[in-house]
């Protein structure tokens, strides 16, 4: 312990200053002077091991300072006074505090309250450290006596080793006396023992039995090798050899492309950033790189590591590499955390035209390979998912006992952590990624695009009809706009923008003038014409019903109309339902976002923060920290019960939501459970639905200051209702579109609560003109009291208002008139909208009750038809694959239908989701691979040379798009292509790799048929130009059939051959290989496929790597039985992508005579006859 401290005046200021703002206990003391042993009043403050005192509490510099370490302080007795003084005496308390330096004496105080002495005492005790004191003392003792025992047992050694070296030396001398002893017996051996042994035949038979036992010990190590070289360990050792290997040349390539990153675009732009005229800041380029030079360093360091340990091979031991690498993985969380800033800061820069010349020059360097900046920055993003999975592999190539099982166990788990903290930033990643491919395919480009809110939904094309006046369609054609192709359009829609394109002759895309960026929230969906529209429905008997219209009412400019025609009803169904869908997001999203906290980095609806449900973890459901399209913290884990109980929640539902539960919910529960859901929300809304979301739901804003009215034309104000069912309100005035929107006018404070049904209607009025709602009359907007209908005849009668009596039969007739003056359509939205005010009342209880009773009713409705249209919609295989699912809709629906209060649209849309469910016809009368099979008409098939290369390639490309898009989505569930039942479980991912495999073995048949040199290299480069034009198709499935055939061993050992060959085609051949080229997962690929356009025919086997990457990577419940919804997104999201493909069509005639010699088996050879002829046309050469 130190003597003495060296003191800091200014250091003890600034202590005493801290101590007594903040120190751990301070109050007044009575201190015991030692000169005249009187007491005075003190401030003492404690601040770690450091006692000050003050004068007063007021004072700032301190009288003194008392440092405690190694003291001990202890209650004391009260010193003895007189009889008149000892009454005062009794209500004192003293304590002493007794330093463990020498010569320092102990300090006196007392305090008036004995709680107070204590906590005192106890504060002291803990601020002199003594226990720490105490455990060091004891631990000095341990080490001293093992110093100790060390030295005893060098002792001990030494002797030891003493009594070794004299016992050595002992046997040594024993040793020379039994040689001595050995030679005296040879020379008294007598003279004719060596003559027998010197015998000829003796020594012949002795050198026969040496050979044989050496032969059999040789044999038998040979068997012993032979069997170990068979076992299942020695595959198991092997195998982990091979993964060993493939992670050393993975973290080669990684290391490869940080390098790149580095060296190719950081630095060169660190020295830009530098110069006179910088076309990017510093910070910039802090920002987009983040931390990625620390990452190369780190994996430099890992790879050298890794190559170390090769050397040292067959001895692999790599457990104590990843206990070094496992804590400087932390830094991952920083460029995962800030990855999506760092692409959108890189997109903004690229609007920089120096910058964006500077940066395609680095691109261009030969070293990225064609790969852009945005690609090099995402590589990062899936390493530790790679590090997992190679460690899941070499946990299944590594024994129980094996010595590295434990530590490399113990390394998945942390990195399973680590990963699960990674995955709430990196969900968002592919969306960006997705979003800045399409942003760089638009000429123009596109600012709505950078929002990293604004999430892809789906794209295709579309036919824009010309439209006129008023909104009516102009007589035209559908054959001649589409042989013209004057109105095809690329469309892309958002959750918040729907975009519409031109392509160029170049391929490359343009925004159209007017109409190219349609804000959703100003957007109507009319889905079908209108009965009593004889424009409309002539429009429709001359289209097929596959028009719907987008009515586009912006608040800056004149409103008008986008007709668009889809290519079949399925396509139509599928972008109504999306489209109907993101507009009930953003009107939900819109009216609930209204009371967000100060400096929040994560804004959520005051709704959801009022209800803790939605965004804290419970017992049965787990948030991540990402928010989905309703600005709801996304689900990690959750039961069965809270899933459904999300699904049907009345105040949001969002898109990614809905799709990923409809893709995934056969693995974790049924559809008989869904649909009994679905009917209980619709039957029993109030014990149906969670009791805290219906007091959200009706909540009043109790907020009622400084109310401040807007402008009734705020386009935050007026939002849309879209389709189903949107609340139609036909208005007196004429009108071009006849299925209006309605808008809701309120004032939004900084301070607005939720739904207040006792508003009047002055404050959430229908449209300032007079506006009628289907089955109720006109309101005023100065009294409650009812008016006459004006009638219509557009809309129809309205139901009775005894069909829906109110709770209290005992209710006034005058109450009954002033409730008939909100209509059910202004009440529903007023209610769905949650943008009530509070206002003075103007209803009764009960008439509040009844009007909650009938919102709740139609927002129940309004959820269940929601839901059932995506469903029926966008996933009809579901309802003609299950007879009893595809009844119990239709006996909900047809109940729905009966129900009295029903509104217009609500009505409409139950009987557009029956019309859907009928159709027998689901697939548009598409081609199916069965019709091309049994064709019997056919003409014979031609031969191979009488066909062109863009006939072979368009049908190639029909084929494979018709054998892809027959595969229904359940089949990617549950890896039931890799089981043994495989052929029983999904039989259509079978006939997909099937027709693979034949189309290969085609192209290797035909090119084997052919007798001379010349006629086989025409072969070659006649179906390299096919896989070519199979490539500006989009069908890369074709490429990799055509390319795969041509690796053959039977045609790639050809070498007479492949010397004919062009060294163009061989250059075409190099680059259609590249893209499809299996390495890094495929990557080329992606990056392709991110960049086209369907339609499009992928690969599919590198979509079922993924899905089986996620399916062992990851379990489908947790421990404690909870849905993983997290692996569920991830499954959604390439189930999404395979139907987007699957869903849009090529617009190619079918060409018999072409399908038919692709499909003739007769002409495939299989794998060993095809080696035979090989060999045949070109023997091997002699060795």
């Amino acid at each position: 312990m130190q003597k003495s401290v060296r003191y800091n005046e200014g250091h003890a200021l600034f202590l005493s200053a801290i101590a007594r703002k903040e120190g751990t206990k301070r109050g007044y003391l009575s201190k015991k002077t030692a000169e005249n042993s009187r007491w005075h009043e003190k401030f003492f403050a404690l601040h770690q091991n450091v006692l000050f005192y003050f004068e007063n509490e007021q004072s700032a510099r301190p009288a003194g300072i008392y440092l405690l370490e190694g003291c001990t302080c202890e209650r004391a007795p009260a010193p003895k006074m007189s009889t008149t003084g000892k009454e005062a005496l009794e209500k004192q308390h003293y304590f002493l505090i007794m330093f463990g330096h020498d010569g320092q004496k102990p300090l006196e105080l007392r305090t008036e309250e004995e709680c107070e002495c204590d906590e005192w005492v106890e504060a002291i005790q803990q601020a002199s450290y003594s226990d720490i004191i105490i455990e060091r003392e004891v631990l000095m003792q341990k080490y001293i006596h093992l110093v100790q025992i060390v030295e005893t047992e060098k002792v001990a050694a030494n002797q030891l080793r003493t009594q070794l070296e004299d016992q050595d030396t002992e046997i040594e001398r024993l040793k020379a006396e039994i040689i001595a002893l050995n030679k005296t017996k040879e020379r008294m051996r007598p003279y004719h023992v060596f003559h027998e042994n010197d015998d000829p035949d003796i020594k012949k038979i002795k050198k026969v039995q040496s050979f044989m036992r050496g032969w059999l010990c040789r044999r038998k190590w040979k068997i012993i090798v032979q069997d170990y070289i068979c076992s299942p360990h020695a595959e198991s050792m092997r195998k982990r050899n091979q993964i060993v290997f493939n992670m050393v040349e993975a973290e080669t390539e990684y290391v490869h492309q940080l390098y790149i990153l580095v060296n190719c675009f950081l630095r060169p732009l660190r020295m830009a950033a530098s110069s006179k005229k910088p076309p990017i800041s510093h910070d910039d380029v802090s920002s987009i790189f983040l931390n990625s030079e620390t990452i190369m360093f780190l994996h430099e360091i890992f790879h050298q590591g890794l190559k170390a340990r090769i050397a040292n091979w067959p001895t692999l031991v790599l457990a104590d590499l990843f206990d070094i690498l496992l804590p400087m993985l932390n830094i991952y969380q920083e460029f995962v955390r800030n990855h999506q800033y760092s692409l959108q800061v890189l997109a903004n820069c690229k609007q920089n035209r120096d910058f964006d010349k500077l940066l395609k020059q680095y691109e261009s360097n030969a070293a990225c390979e064609g790969r852009m900046l945005e690609t090099f920055l995402t590589y990062p993003m899936f390493q530790i998912p790679r590090y997992i999975i190679t460690l899941h592999e070499l946990l299944a190539h590594t024994p129980h006992e094996h010595v590295e099982r434990k530590s490399l166990e113990f390394a998945k788990s942390k990195l399973e952590e680590l990963s699960r903290v990674m995955h709430d930033e990196v969900s968002d990643t592919e969306n960006i990624r997705k979003n800045l491919a399409i942003e760089r395919m638009i000429v123009e480009g596109c600012d709505i695009l950078l929002d990293t809110s604004q999430t892809f939904v789906r794209q295709g094309s579309l036919i824009q009809l010309p439209s006129v006046e008023r909104g009516k369609l102009s007589k035209v054609r559908l054959g001649s706009l589409s042989l013209k192709k004057e109105g095809e359009r690329q469309c892309f829609l958002f959750t918040k923008h729907f975009l519409v394109c031109t392509r160029s002759s170049g391929g490359k895309l343009h925004l159209l003038k007017q109409g190219g960026v349609l804000s959703l929230i100003d957007c109507t969906l009319i889905e079908e014409p209108d009965a009593n529209d004889e424009e409309s429905k002539a429009g429709g008997q001359v289209f097929g019903q596959l028009d719907f219209k987008l009515v586009v009412e912006p608040s800056d400019s004149s409103s008008f109309t986008v007709v668009l025609l889809a290519p079949s009803r399925q396509e139509k169904a599928a972008w109504t339902s999306d489209i109907s869908q993101c507009i009930d997001n953003i009107r939900c999203n819109g009216l609930m976002t209204s009371v967000f906290e100060e400096n929040s980095k994560v804004t959520v609806p005051h709704m959801i923060k009022s209800d803790v449900r939605l965004h804290k973890d419970d017992v049965d459901i787990c948030f991540s920290k990402t928010l989905n399209s309703c600005k709801v913290p996304q689900i990690r884990y959750a039961s069965v019960e809270r899933l459904l109980e999300r699904l049907t929640d009345l105040r949001f539902l969002s898109i990614d939501f809905l799709n990923t539960f409809l893709h995934t919910y056969r693995i974790f529960t049924t559809a008989t459970v869904v649909m009994d859901k679905l009917a209980d929300i619709y039957k029993k809304p109030f014990s149906s639905i969670p009791i805290r979301s219906l007091e959200l739901f009706f909540a009043t804003n109790q907020n009622n200051r400084g109310v401040d009215h807007m402008n009734d034309k705020s386009p935050r104000l007026c939002r849309k209702f879209s389709s189903p069912p949107p609340l139609s309100i036909p208005s007196r005035t004429t009108s071009p579109v006849r299925t209006r929107k309605l808008s809701l006018h309120s004032p939004i404070t900084a301070r607005v609560g939720g739904l207040d049904l006792t508003s009047p209607l002055s404050n959430s009025s229908v449209n300032n003109n007079t506006s009628q709602s289907a089955g109720s009359s006109p309101t005023s907007a100065q009294t409650p009291t009812p008016q006459t209908p004006t009638p219509t005849t557009s809309s129809p009668p309205p139901p009775p208002s005894s069909t829906s009596p109110p709770p209290n039969n005992s209710k006034p007739t005058q109450d009954q008139n002033s409730r008939c003056s909100v209509s059910p359509a202004s009440a529903f939205a007023i209610a769905t909208a949650a943008a009530g005010h509070g206002t003075p009342p103007v209803f009764t209880n009960s008439e509040r009750t009844c009007d909650k009773e009938f919102i709740i009713r139609r927002a129940a409705t309004n959820r269940v038809l929601n839901v059932l249209r995506h469903w029926v919609s966008k996933h009809s295989q579901d309802f003609e694959m299950n007879g009893d699912l595809k009844m119990s809709v239709i006996c909900l629906l047809e109940e729905v239908l009966r129900d009295p209060d029903l509104l217009p649209q609500e009505r409409k849309a139950t009987a557009n989701i029956l019309n859907a469910l009928s159709q027998d016809d689901q697939e548009d009368a598409q081609l199916r691979i069965e019709d091309i099979l049994q064709m019997a008409d056919c003409p014979k098939a031609e031969c191979f040379e009488s066909l062109s290369a863009m006939e072979l390639a368009e049908q190639i490309t029909l084929l494979d798009h018709i054998v892809f898009r027959s595969i229904p989505y359940e089949e990617f569930l549950g890896q039931g292509w890799m089981k043994v039942d495989k052929t029983e479980r999904t039989p259509y991912i079978m006939k997909t790799s099937q027709h693979f495999n034949d189309m290969s073995n085609l192209v290797a048949s035909q090119i084997m048929t052919h007798t001379d040199v010349g006629s086989r290299a025409n072969s070659i480069e006649k179906w390299v130009a096919v896989a070519d034009i199979c490539r500006c198709l989009n069908n890369y499935n074709g490429v990799l059939e055509i390319t795969s055939a041509l690796n053959r061993s039977a045609i790639y050992r050809l070498k007479k051959t492949w010397a004919k060959v062009s060294k163009q085609t061989k250059a075409l051949m190099d680059k259609l290989q590249k893209i499809v080229s299996s390495e890094g997962r495929f990557k080329n690929l992606r990056e392709t496929l991110k960049n086209c356009n369907p339609p499009c025919v992928p690969y599919l086997g590198m979509y079922l790597t993924d899905l089986a990457f996620i399916e062992e990577g990851t379990p489908n419940f947790t421990e404690e039985g909870l849905v993983n919804f997290s692996k569920m997104r991830m499954i959604s999201h390439i189930i999404r992508e395979i139907r987007q493909f699957q869903q849009t069509p090529y617009r190619i005639e079918h060409q018999p005579k072409v399908t038919q010699y692709l499909m003739d088996k007769t002409l495939i050879m299989d794998e060993d006859t095809l080696y035979d002829l090989s060999l045949k046309i070109e023997p091997r050469l002699p060795a």
